[in-house]
């Protein structure tokens, strides 16, 4: 205490000063709109500039919480699409009751927990199962395209054979076509793939986009699959075309599993 007693008089015309200032500035801002205009800018842009660091920060660590809301919510909407795709529509219809829908597709978020793409024949795991509705012969895809398709369900994981694997044999066919060839992979380059037995007289050029054509019951119509880098014009019978992929198989996050609902019933026909 006395120590305290010491400081006040020891530096109390400083003390003092420092009052007077603070009075004087206070009266300042509080009757000049000018100044405290400044002064209110001046503490906003502080602050604000505080909270942004707060937020950036924040939203840094919220980046893992926010991915899974957003693929949740793409796949909602993946959903919705498809069934807005198939509803039939009529402006004469007046019985609403009587329209019915036929849902082709369903979509599910996966994470890839292993990804290989350097071998010959490359698989991927994701960690979904059989509990999750998952099964043999799904169609599995991200934002830019094809990824590969289930082969081995367990109760909680799949693995799911590459596109990058040499026994791999998708349709694909050349965007706004109907010309179409079958996806291989010849086991070079993790880049690139080939799009073989597409016929002659194809016009294919390159920056070509190839996509899927919807002809077998995995892959639904029209999932991206690449660009034409090279064509082969020796008029050879398989006629073998270069396509770089979408996807860096690489570097791959998140991926949606495709169910068709009608698998069974079109095989079943087929059979």
């Amino acid at each position: 205490m006395q120590q305290l007693i010491y400081f006040f008089q020891k530096f109390k015309y400083f003390l003092f000063f420092l009052l007077l200032q603070l009075i004087a500035l206070t009266l300042t801002f509080n009757n000049l709109n000018f100044h405290k205009s400044k002064y209110v800018n001046s503490a906003n842009a502080l602050t604000g500039g505080m909270y942004n660091q707060i937020s950036s920060i924040s939203d840094y660590f919220n980046l893992k919480h926010t991915n899974t809301v957003l693929l949740e919510e793409n796949v909602r909407l993946r959903n919705l699409l498809e069934q807005k795709i198939k509803i039939p529509f009529s402006l004469d219809s007046i019985v609403i009751d009587t329209v019915k829908y036929h849902q082709k597709y369903t979509f599910s978020n996966a994470k890839i927990i292993n990804n290989n793409y350097s071998n010959a024949f490359n698989f991927l795991t994701i960690n979904m199962g059989r509990n999750d509705g998952l099964d043999k012969e799904m169609a599995v895809i991200n934002s830019k395209g094809i990824i590969g398709v289930t082969e081995h369900v367990s109760s909680n994981y799949t693995r799911v054979q590459s596109i990058l694997n040499k026994n791999s044999g998708l349709n694909a066919r050349l965007k706004n076509s109907r010309y179409y060839g079958t996806l291989k992979w010849n086991g070079l380059d993790y880049n690139i793939v080939q799009l073989a037995d597409i016929p002659r007289q194809a016009p294919v050029k390159i920056g070509d986009t190839i996509e899927t054509d919807g002809k077998s019951t995995i892959f639904p119509e029209g999932i991206l699959i690449g660009t034409v880098i090279e064509v082969n014009n020796n008029n050879a019978v398989d006629n073998s075309i270069n396509v770089k992929l979408f996807n860096d198989m690489s570097n791959i996050g998140p991926v949606y599993v495709i169910k068709n609902l009608h698998k069974e019933e079109i095989k079943s026909l087929e059979n």
